[in-house]
């Protein structure tokens, strides 16, 4: 049974238990249909364990947190189940309680507290941090707006963010992404709550930020003795951090058990399976490491290139400029994946959009050799010539949902560029948008449903086909598989490779995933505060780096194996 399996390491004590979960089940009733969510889920959480709920997107982990939390849409019912809240001096049966009631209310935030995936969506944009912060003290807690300012402090210097008093004024546009993250952990915590739940606390940040939020995570875990119940899809995270494990799959716990258990001797198949595919991701993809360029000429010449953003005030007047890149110079090869990361404000994503001149460069120049041979400048190119080079480098985005229009059939989002730039249409169109989806694996039955109808790594799947439409010779991806699932990660990853050797594609790939860029790409680029610091062959950069910056990029990465957890370096390269 997953509930004993779960907790047999830990002592049976009733006090020791924080929450427990028994034969949960929700569903969902659509439209159309009723989903099962979540079928019989049981698990529990004791004081100062770590347990982590991992499993693939549609597997049931977050509709189970915010069952926890009562906090289920008007769509959902739950069917079945208990769960309860436990502490030494009485048990609360959680699922007796109205979702809208006041005795729920006093235990959000207060007993248990969630952290939620994206911090800029959850915090608010017109209040500043420490007003948010302070709200919430005082919404349990009462006093003054003084004394609740004085505990906001004094919870923002204990997540590690300089100058609380200060940042407290701030806003939440004015925080970086790990900042963000940083203050929505004060904010779960200003109530000292018994029960952390962290749901993909991580996902949207860089290696070396993910490692610190974790690590200050954990420690104040520790300090506070606190049960944390952590939601992932990043068996690496899991691998560090956690002491138990329960596997998600189709709204059900197929396994559960100690960490090291479920790493080396996973009894399921699908566990088995999500092993493989982190465990794939470690090292490079044998299509790549036997691959050789096709050309010693670059098809693409980066010298130089910078970009400088003016901070005006209000009349208009510059008041400074921030360079966001600065003498970036490289060369791209055809059939080569070349590999740019670092971390979040190091300059990546606006190096790649300078390169299609989606943001127009202040300094330096980009050479580009068509087809024909021909070289020419980007930077200086008119509308025209700038319309037929972006037929020949595409760019895939980081979010497939929200790059792909709802309110559009598979079939307009794909066969769009044919129609703007061939005036394709009628049965022509409909052959090669057929054509488009069958070279990325989907089936042409896809062509007159909508985005929302298919999962994310489908999703990526037509945001992929429709870069291909118009036969492009370079694609440049922008954390193209961060938002998917590691097993989903690795089929688009051999699906690229898989287009690059047909298409004799050359990609310029753009990610904060160490372990992705070891797998795809040929070379690295390593960008920090937008300079590249470091570049090179892709193993050589990962297993043996130079550069001290590279060097604390590469040891944050987690270890997906619990026998061997990466010893965290402390240097503080994102606030220097």
């Amino acid at each position: 049974m997953i509930t004993e399996s779960c907790t047999e390491s830990r002592t049976s004590n009733k006090k020791s238990l924080a929450l427990s979960v028994e034969k949960l089940s929700v569903d969902f009733h659509l439209r159309t249909h009723i989903l099962h969510a979540v079928r019989d889920v049981s698990f529990s959480l004791y004081r100062g364990q770590t347990l982590a709920l991992v499993g693939e997107s549609g597997s049931g982990k977050s509709v189970t947190t915010r069952s926890i939390m009562r906090l289920l849409d008007s769509q959902a019912r739950q069917t079945s189940g208990r769960i309860t809240l436990h502490s030494e001096n009485s048990d609360v049966v959680l699922t007796d309680l109205d979702p809208k009631s006041e005795a729920i209310r006093k235990i959000r935030g207060r007993r248990i507290a969630l952290i939620f995936q994206e911090p800029m969506s959850s915090l608010s944009p017109v209040h500043t941090i420490g007003s948010q912060i302070a709200e919430a003290i005082r919404l349990h807690h009462g006093g003054t707006k003084k004394t609740a300012m004085e505990s906001t402090t004094k919870l923002l210097e204990q997540v590690e963010i300089k100058n609380p008093a200060e940042m407290a004024r701030r806003y939440t546009y004015e925080f970086s992404g790990g900042m963000r993250q940083r203050a929505m952990i004060a904010m779960a915590l200003a109530c000292n709550p018994d029960v952390l739940i962290a749901d993909e606390p991580t996902t949207a940040l860089d290696v070396t930020t993910q490692a610190e939020i974790m690590d200050l995570l954990k420690r104040l875990q520790e300090s506070r003795g606190m049960a944390l119940l952590l939601i992932t899809h990043d068996l690496g995270l899991v691998a560090e951090v956690a002491d138990e494990v329960a596997v998600m799959r189709f709204g059900r716990l197929v396994e559960g058990g100690a960490v090291d258990d479920i790493f080396h001797a996973p009894k399921t198949a699908y566990a088995q399976s999500l092993l493989a595919s982190t465990m794939r991701l470690e090292r490079p993809a044998e299509a790549r490491a036997s691959r050789q360029l096709d050309d010693d000429s670059p098809m693409l010449s980066v010298s130089g290139l910078g970009k400088s953003f003016g901070i005006v005030n209000w009349r208009g007047k510059e008041l400074h400029s921030t360079k966001a890149v600065e003498g970036a110079s490289f060369d791209l090869y055809p059939g080569e994946n070349l590999g740019i990361v670092g971390e979040s404000g190091s300059g990546k994503t606006t190096l790649g959009r300078m390169i299609l001149r989606i943001i127009e460069p202040t300094a330096g120049q980009v050479m580009y050799r068509d087809a024909q041979g021909q070289m020419a400048d980007v930077t200086r190119m008119n509308r025209k010539a700038l319309t037929r080079f972006h037929r020949d480098v595409r760019l895939i985005f980081q979010d497939p949902f929200a790059s792909l229009n709802p309110r559009m059939t598979i079939k307009q989002i794909v066969g769009e560029p044919l129609v703007v730039n061939n005036g394709m249409k009628g049965a022509e169109l409909d052959a090669r948008v057929a054509e488009l989806l069958e070279l990325v694996g989907m089936e042409r039955s896809a062509m007159e449903r909508y985005p929302h109808a298919f999962s994310g790594g489908q999703r990526q799947r037509f945001s992929i086909a429709r870069a291909l439409a118009l036969n492009p010779r370079v694609i440049i991806a922008d954390e193209a598989t961060s938002a998917l699932d590691v097993s989903i990660r690795a089929q688009i990853l051999d699906l690229l490779i898989d287009l690059q050797k047909r298409l004799g594609l050359s990609f310029l790939f753009i990610a904060h995933d160490i372990s992705v860029v070891r797998y795809f790409c040929d070379r690295v680029l390593v960008m920090h505060h937008g300079r590249i610091v470091e570049q090179g062959d892709a193993e050589m950069i990962c297993t043996a780096p130079q550069d001290p910056y590279t060097q604390s990029l590469i040891s944050a990465v987690p270890n997906p194996d619990p026998r061997h957890k990466r010893m965290i370096n402390r240097t503080r390269f994102i606030s220097s």
